[in-house]
């Protein structure tokens, strides 16, 4: 791996075999990352002012959420160490919060930007919260040192989080995370209940089951599950000793790992799927949570490895800039990972992941030694109807797989646009691919062509389930100017053995001779490997790249296939290619089936998908003849998928 411009203490591998990280790695990381962003503070330390191009709320605003998220970084930092600070990170970020609250709205060069509503100057709000938890966690280095008016000016800028409108999502937690500070603060009222009150209830609205909340109204499944639904509420449960709020979320959190621990690769790399993924390593606050809390179904060593492998697995690629300072993208800087509020400060909110170091050395989490992670072990399938996931896992690779069934990012209120969100309307995701852009052939599609555009999948909705596979129609989508067809949808089932995938796809109301495309998972490669690659005749769709190979291989109803150029690449590499299946929409019923085999794996030489498995297809039933003897049915029954799949030996 190249080298990264953090020095870390030498490794350890008798306590850590699997990544070589000690609690002393976590310290230093955190310490290197405090010293490079406060190299980009202003004068007066209120705002950190870190390079690159400015979010959509601009550059005091970014200034702000510089601050805000590294304060966070240096409370866990702080805090984790009993109050320690030989760097004197806690009295620079004192003087910020006196400095940047003394005058907020003003347009000198260091006043903070007062907070007002989503969508006009709301931002703030969001930096806030990290303000708020990071002086609960810090009190007496912190705000206990200010002077009784620098306290009342902080209090009175953080209030308006309590007095202005959030966005209809993990917004609404940030009020209630500066009111569980403010009342821990002794200043609590009728105020800051109610935000608390609000947030909760909210909070329980948008539970949908098996550890998982929605993003706010909708089916928005993504790492802020992780990150903010089950964190900030938890978390100052924990801080209040609110036993009933706690009995209530942690239960929550305990089933949510259950699933979620899978979702790292052997690597250390999380799930890349939904949006913010330039957080990074703050994927892990949640399993850091569960352990703080004692909510948790992982041992420690387990806890440990899948903390230290994201960590690593970050430094490790190139998430640090020469400088030392987190790029805007996924290892280096990526514009496609990003979003419109993605400002130089944002990724910043990899800090939640140092939440770990609220754990006290003693801790087992940081003793024990090493275990292999979750998808080291047996080959897992997990099937999550509540947010519509599958969870496929291999151990011979250590790869996972997500594949969607039921996340979208679009609430009950807002009408489907193509070409929808490439971090959301894929069919699946993985620890080792990424998707490819809005503007270049998406990778694990299904798609018609009309007019010479082709449809998009954007609101999903969950048709059927098992214990190994789920199913979910959706409406094809067209640009403005391509043509509607609101009688049409297309039903997908996705059923998962080994490392192999059936993808099974139904047109419904589509007219006969439409053309149809369906992706596998796109590779990134160089341009050289990819031109050798189509240079030879292609029987079976296969993909190698650095760390795995994508196969296709059509089962039913396609007719040809093909490689597609993906040259804006994906997060792992610069430029992609992409497998293909096309067919065309038949008249009879069969004509409407199509299914296919699909397999991601980071074995060094796999098996050809030809001979894994076969199909036949009579009317809407589906016969898949696997290798080992044992037959799956699929039944579409009329005109509704139902009881779609059974897996028996043949009689």
């Amino acid at each position: 791996m190249p080298d990264h411009p953090l020095e870390l203490p030498a490794e350890d591998r008798t306590l850590s075999p699997h990544t070589g990280y000690t609690r002393a790695h976590w310290e230093t990381a955190a310490d290197r990352l405090l010293t490079a962003a406060l190299r980009y503070a202003t004068p007066g330390q209120a705002l950190i002012d870190l390079p690159g191009p400015p979010s959509k709320s601009g550059v005091r605003s970014d200034g702000l959420e510089g601050f805000a998220r590294t304060f966070l970084l240096a409370a866990f930092r702080t805090a984790g160490a009993s109050g320690k600070d030989p760097h004197g990170f806690l009295e620079r970020y004192t003087a910020g919060l006196a400095r940047g609250t003394r005058t907020p709205g003003r347009g000198d060069a260091e006043s903070w930007p007062e907070i007002g509503h989503h969508n006009i100057q709301g931002q703030p709000m969001v930096e806030s919260a990290s303000v708020a938890l990071a002086l609960r966690l810090t009190a007496p280095w912190t705000w206990d040192t200010l002077p009784a008016d620098d306290q009342d000016r902080v209090e009175q800028w953080l209030r308006g989080a309590l007095r202005h409108t959030p966005a209809p999502n993990n917004w609404y937690l940030f009020p209630l995370t500066v009111a569980g500070f403010l009342e821990s603060a002794g200043r609590g009222d009728a105020e800051t209940r109610g935000a608390i009150e609000r947030g909760l209830g909210l909070l329980d609205g948008w539970y949908q089951g098996q550890g998982w909340y929605s993003d706010g109204d909708g089916r928005s499944f993504d790492h802020y599950n992780g990150w903010a639904l089950h964190m900030y509420p938890l978390l100052h449960a924990h801080l209040a000793g609110d036993r009933v709020l706690f009995d209530q979320l942690g239960p929550r959190l305990r089933e949510f790992l259950e699933g979620f621990a899978l979702l790292f690769d052997a690597n250390g790399a999380p799930i890349h799927h939904g949006r913010s993924l330039t957080y990074r390593f703050a994927a892990v606050a949640a399993v850091a949570l569960g352990a703080l809390t004692g909510v948790t179904p992982l041992a420690p060593g387990v806890t440990r490895r899948i903390l230290s492998g994201a960590l690593r697995h970050f430094l490790d690629r190139g998430a640090l800039t020469a400088d030392g300072v987190l790029s805007l993208g996924w290892y280096g800087p990526h514009e496609a990972t990003l979003q419109r509020y993605s400002g130089p400060g944002s990724p910043y909110w990899a800090s939640k992941g140092f939440l770990a170091l609220l754990l006290p050395p003693e801790d087992p989490v940081w003793t024990a030694t090493e275990e292999s992670a979750p998808s080291e072990g047996r080959d897992r399938v997990l099937a999550l109807p509540a947010p519509g996931l599958l969870i496929q896992t291999t151990g011979r690779d250590g790869l996972a797989r997500l594949h969607n069934h039921g996340s979208y990012k679009l609430d009950s209120r807002e009408p489907e646009r193509a070409p929808g969100n490439p971090l959301y309307a894929r069919l699946a995701y993985s620890t080792r691919t990424g998707p490819t852009s809005a503007a270049n052939t998406p990778d694990n599609h299904i798609a018609l062509t009309a007019r010479g555009t082709r449809s998009a999948r954007i609101r999903i909705n969950l048709l059927a389930a098992g214990p190994d596979w789920l199913a979910s129609w959706h409406r094809p989508v067209f640009p403005e100017d391509g043509p509607v067809l609101p009688s049409a949808r297309i039903e997908s089932l996705t059923l998962a053995r080994g490392r192999l995938e059936l993808r099974v796809h139904r047109t419904v109301g589509v007219p006969a001779g439409t053309p149809i495309h369906h992706t596998g998972w796109a590779v990134a490669l160089s341009p050289e490997s990819a031109a050798e690659t189509e240079a030879e005749p292609i029987k079976e769709m296969r993909l190698g790249g650095p760390e795995v190979t994508s196969q296709l291989l059509c089962l039913h109803g396609w007719q040809t296939q093909r490689t597609v150029r993906a040259p804006q690449g994906t997060a792992y590499g610069p430029w992609a290619l992409v497998p293909e299946l096309t067919g065309t929409v038949g008249e009879d019923p069969a004509g409407t089936v199509f299914a296919a085999l699909a397999s991601l794996t980071g074995e060094g030489d796999p098996a050809p998908l030809a001979g894994q498995a076969t199909a036949e297809v009579k009317d809407l039933t589906v016969t898949v003849r696997w290798a080992d003897a044992t037959r799956t049915v699929v039944d579409f029954g009329d005109g509704v998928l139902t009881l779609p799949t059974v897996t028996e030996a043949p009689g």
